[in-house]
């Protein structure tokens, strides 16, 4: 069992995370903001897990999570959110979150996400320099990427996943980028060359099934995304890597 710090400006959600954590076994201290947090959290010794909302008056969680970093780099927090698209999937992933939960979650989602973060886990095959994430984790679902199984074709590019359930099952899927998304991107960027070159491709796969897994929270075995809409997500993806 772990000893969790849950930090929400709510106290029904405090009340409810406490209680559905305490249940199973975890010892459970609660802050309702991020100074209140800070003291508590001291150097970290104390804690296994932060659970930490995002939108909260005074200090937002990323400002939260980035002291907490700072005190203690191998803190594993778990960023939640009931606002945030996959934009702060990847600011709170850059900034050192273990996870980010979106409101509203089940008693059961909230158990499966605070044992996945806590699991000690390294990414088979995944590249540790990816355009964006070494490793992603979204409502304690964590994708890999299959090393080599980049196809391009007439049809565009296609990648496989192997994606990790809170549960530990995991399934295979693809992203499949259509040929017509191929050229919608290439006319947003105004080029036909990508830093990285495949990995480019790879890591907007990878923001897809995200952003998939973001919204839905679950996936099904063999599930194939296709995509041929270039939506304002994707273009901020590729503006923020144009201009890294």
């Amino acid at each position: 069992m772990y000893r969790v710090l849950v930090v929400d400006d709510e106290n029904n959600i405090r009340r409810m995370v406490r209680l559905a954590l305490e249940y199973v076994g975890h010892e459970v201290t609660v802050a309702a903001d991020g100074a209140e947090a800070l003291e508590l959290f001291g150097n970290g010794r104390k804690f296994d897990i932060v659970l930490l909302d995002q939108r909260m008056p005074g200090m937002e969680g990323l400002d939260v999570l980035r002291e907490i970093r700072r005190r203690q780099q191998s803190a594993c927090v778990v960023m939640v959110t009931a606002y945030g698209t996959i934009d702060l999937a990847v600011d709170a992933m850059k900034a050192g979150a273990r996870d980010l939960l979106r409101k509203p979650f089940t008693s059961e989602r909230l158990r499966e996400t605070i044992n996945a973060a806590a699991r000690p886990w390294a990414p088979a095959g995944a590249a540790s320099t990816g355009l964006i994430f070494g490793s992603t984790t979204i409502n304690g679902f964590r994708i890999e990427f299959t090393s080599g199984t980049l196809l391009h074709d007439s049809h565009g590019y296609s990648q496989v996943f192997s994606v990790q359930r809170p549960n530990e099952e995991r399934v295979n899927c693809s992203v499949v980028l259509s040929s017509v998304l191929v050229e919608l991107v290439k006319v947003h960027a105004d080029r036909e060359a990508f830093p990285g070159g495949d990995r480019f491709w790879q890591a907007l796969c990878e923001e897809v099934l995200a952003n998939y897994l973001w919204q839905n929270g679950t996936i099904d075995p063999d599930t194939a995304i296709t995509v041929s809409d270039l939506n304002p997500g994707m273009r901020r993806f590729i503006d923020t890597v144009l201009s890294a």
